[in-house]
């Protein structure tokens, strides 16, 4: 392909590339009547804080407070679907966010609630449905609720108007001393063992317990838990789940399940992707820009994988995709049809190099522990610590060449020929080769006759490194502000 003339992608027949790629029922009522601006949620007691519950999404109670602080290092912004702004990591210091516990969300999700409920005066477990409905928009349900039709409003979201409680109530009043048998169970209980929503639909508090135990254990269910009537679609309250419920783990289940909702709903929050990890970075603006959580994994905020700079969001995923389909079908493709040959082997060219550069990432635990044993070794040549920390910093250079260059090769496979592109391949080419020779310092044998000149050789090395990514970063965002870049739509 004409796109392609800069780069060399012959291979032998054999290469192949593959990726490896969370009190008494009548008292109760008589308290209903006032709405109730606390919610149950925040009130559970918790268990095992390390605990994953759910899937990996899942939050959890615990963990180091954030602050509020500057995007992390690891490139420029503006990667999602239009053009970026230019520079590179020095130029997103402006990028404020906040990495929060998912107690924190739990408290700001509370908050969001009091908030409206200072509006609308309705129990808070009520409001946190209805908000729940319009995604957590406060504004569209303000809009929705003083358009004058409340009963359609509350038939939508599958609740009950506080306003009717009272008289549903009066209607389904009996004796507490009469017997009742349970449509579930078939068994009779005392009246007073019976509890129910504001359908007037009642079964026994076991069945209940196990009812509810089940939605949320089993089926993952929170927000949406109806009543087990059949054919009712009014939704279980908060109050109603942490009544009946005993099992501390389930009750922290459900109080995820609905901590999970309000973040995937909220385009200012997104889960730390990691994982063990269990916070939440809280921006002021959702944009494709690194941040850094408390566990030290960078991530992009629009797409949520790994910092990606300089690749867009859009090629990412894309590119991500025909890896994983691409995989099984690589060998089919190549034995049937000549045209496809061509097209795998310019795959194969920049998978290839794609998946060496991540390889090489997955072995940074390995080389910073040789590293480290290297400076252990020059401190007994009778150089201080202060003297060769050096080794360190070129190891964390050494990585962030890497990662950048291996979203280069996305960069590339979608980029069609142009002037600008062949200045791009030069520039990708001097880092690479640069990042290959200082892999090579920090790989040698150090001995005493040898110390000044290696650390003379990696200090200018790592800071070429540093210099050659800079000026690639901040040329393929020029292009981006200009829009100077073409691509092959795959």
């Amino acid at each position: 392909m004409d796109s392609d003339e800069g780069y060399n992608y012959e291979f032998d027949e054999d290469e192949e590339c593959s990726e490896d790629s969370g009190a008494e029922e009548d008292e109760e009522d008589e308290e209903e009547d006032e709405p109730d601006d606390n919610l149950d949620l925040g009130e559970v007691e918790l268990v095992e804080p390390g605990l994953r519950v759910g899937g990996e999404r899942d939050g959890l109670l615990g963990g180091e407070t954030g602050g509020l602080g500057p995007g992390g290092g690891g490139g420029g912004g503006g990667l999602g679907g239009g053009p970026g702004p230019g520079g590179g990591p020095e130029q997103e210091e402006d990028y404020r966010y906040e990495v929060l516990t998912a107690e924190q969300i739990l408290q700001h999700m509370v908050e969001c609630i009091r908030e409206v409920n200072e509006v609308i005066q309705n129990p808070a477990t009520i409001t946190r449905i209805l908000l729940s409905h319009f995604n957590w928009d406060k504004e569209k349900l303000m809009e929705r609720y003083f358009d004058g039709n409340l009963e359609k409003l509350f038939a939508e979201c599958h609740v009950i108007n506080p306003s009717k409680k009272s008289r549903t109530r009066q209607m389904n009043t009996r004796s507490s001393a009469q017997d009742m048998s349970c449509q579930i169970c078939y068994l009779n209980y005392p009246n007073s063992y019976f509890t129910g929503l504001e359908c007037g639909h009642k079964f026994c508090m076991q069945c209940w317990s196990e009812y509810l135990t089940t939605k949320i254990m089993e089926e993952g269910m929170g927000q949406t838990i109806s009543c087990p009537a059949h054919g009712c679609d009014i939704l279980v309250d908060d109050n109603t789940v942490m009544r009946l419920i005993t099992d501390s783990k389930v009750k922290l289940k459900y109080q995820h399940l609905i901590t999970n909702s309000f973040v995937e709903c909220n385009r200012l929050l997104k889960w730390c992707p990691a994982p063990d990890c269990h916070h939440v970075v809280k921006v002021q603006y959702p944009d494709a820009k690194p941040v850094r959580c408390k566990c030290g994994r960078q991530f992009c905020f629009n797409c949520g994988e790994n910092w990606h700079d300089p690749v867009k969001c859009k090629w990412l995923k894309k590119w991500i995709k025909k890896c994983d389909d691409d995989s099984e079908t690589s060998n089919w493709i190549a034995a049937n049809t000549k045209r496809s040959r061509a097209a795998l082997q310019r795959y194969l060219f920049y998978c290839n190099r794609y998946m060496n550069h991540m390889q090489s990432l997955r072995f940074e635990h390995k080389l910073y522990a040789q590293v480290k044993q290297k400076m252990e070794e020059m401190q007994q040549h009778n150089m201080s610590w202060i003297e060769v920390q050096f080794l360190k910093k070129a190891v964390d250079v050494l990585c962030q060449c890497r990662a950048t260059l291996m979203y280069t090769y996305v960069f590339a496979f979608y980029l069609k020929k142009n002037n600008q592109s062949i200045i791009f391949e030069n520039n990708q080419a001097d880092l690479e080769n640069a990042t290959e020779v200082l892999s090579g310092y920090l790989e040698r044998d150090i001995s005493q006759d040898s110390l000044q000149d290696i650390k003379q050789k990696v200090q200018d090395k790592y800071r070429y490194c540093e210099s050659r990514r800079r000026v690639l970063l901040q040329h393929v965002h020029e292009g981006y502000e200009k829009d100077l870049w073409e691509y092959i739509e795959d």
